[in-house]
């Protein structure tokens, strides 16, 4: 397997532990250094990884067994993280979005591209089986020519289990920048890209009331959309409908659904890694379908195993031009919002490779085999 590949993580805020969960002890990587604007974050979590040290943003950019840098800063700031450390010669896997606006994903995209560094972006939920079960179904052609698909995510807002939220009603946040690359990043997995968008939005609250921790009861500013709809026209001549909402209290309706010739296809949470897919043929009923592709029991950080995995024949499945074009889309439907009209897109990207069925936690049975 030869070393472990060494990973430096700046920002290290609430969506770290879930990452730490998996890289923490994994034997193909090995977290080196990290960082956060708040040293005594950082001194924390290094004093939980042994042989892991607390640096600035500038030492960790500078280390000497730092190849990969993972970026989990807030949205704002994942631009000048990923260009400083691509210019460092570093690689660099970040927190979606890949950018707040297009020409800033563009940006880090060229510039990887000119440093021959490797460039990834979240999400990587959509590796693991639920949606690569549902794109496996697709392909092999169960439901027919797919005609259409629908995509809903309804939440009251992230002020509810948040303590800081600001920054999900901030530019680089809403319901469309923070959650809607699950769902979009689903839908080109399942139909392929999109060619154009059509978009609506609105902002009928123009302030958040903060729920939980220290600053509950604090109101905070809403600066961005908070209901977002819209509908993608994929290459293929499918059209997607999908809504993201932080305006309502919750949604009967499936994550996504995807409609076929010959039958439906129930697509769980792009949110998850798993879940129950679902297909309900003509004059038939919904019925379940076993797991056969994704990786398995994965969770978040398994698309920088991938990334780190990858070679010229295969590159990253949660790569940067995938989470390019992802932008591109939602920031296009924004933009059609504003601007009511239909807007042609201008990145496309091909379908990423099929995740196989296999359990990418291999290195959790063979961390019980040795006890």
């Amino acid at each position: 397997m030869g070393d472990p590949h060494g990973v430096g993580i700046v920002g290290l805020g609430v969506i770290s532990r879930a990452y730490l969960e998996t890289l923490a002890d994994h034997p193909e990587l090995r977290i080196a250094a990290v960082a956060d604007l708040d040293p005594t974050r950082s001194a924390a979590v290094a004093a939980e990884l042994p042989g892991t040290e607390a640096v600035s943003v500038e030492r960790l950019l500078d280390h000497p067994d730092v190849r990969t840098v993972l970026n989990l800063t807030i949205p704002a700031a994942h631009a000048e993280i990923s260009l400083a450390a691509i210019d460092a010669g570093r690689n660099v896997y970040v927190e979606k979005p890949l950018g707040v606006t297009f020409p800033e994903g563009r940006s880090i995209v060229d510039r990887a591209t000119s440093a021959g560094v490797r460039l990834g972006c979240a999400p990587d939920t959509v590796l693991g089986t639920g949606t690569q079960t549902a794109r496996a179904v697709i392909d092999e052609g169960l439901i027919g020519r797919p005609l259409s698909a629908l995509a809903v995510m309804v939440t009251p807002g992230h002020e509810r289990w948040h303590p800081d939220p600001d920054f999900y009603y901030a530019p680089g946040g809403g319901p469309l920048l923070d959650m809607g690359p699950y769902y979009i990043s689903a839908l080109v997995h399942l139909l392929g890209p999109v060619r154009a968008v059509i978009g609506a939005a609105a902002r009928l609250r123009t302030e958040r009331v903060i729920r939980t921790g220290p600053r509950g009861g604090q109101t905070i500013p809403v600066r961005v959309d908070s209901h977002v709809s819209g509908v993608l026209e994929h290459t293929g001549g499918a059209l997607s409908t999908i809504t993201t909402s932080f305006d309502g209290v919750a949604t009967t309706a499936a994550p996504i659904e995807v409609h076929g010739e010959d039958a439906s296809l129930a697509v769980p949470d792009p949110n998850r890694f798993d879940g129950q897919v679902r297909i309900l043929p003509l004059d038939g009923r919904w019925d379940p379908v076993q797991a056969r592709a994704g990786y398995a029991e994965a969770s978040r950080g398994v698309g920088l195993v991938d990334q780190v995995r990858a070679d010229p024949q295969r590159p990253p499945r949660a790569g940067g031009e995938f989470a390019l074009h992802v932008l591109e889309v939602m920031t296009a439907l924004l933009r059609s919002a504003d601007e009511g009209r239909r807007i042609e897109l201008t990145s496309t990207v091909r379908r990423p490779t099929p995740v196989p069925y296999t359990g990418v936690e291999d290195w959790k049975e063979a961390r019980a085999a040795a006890g």
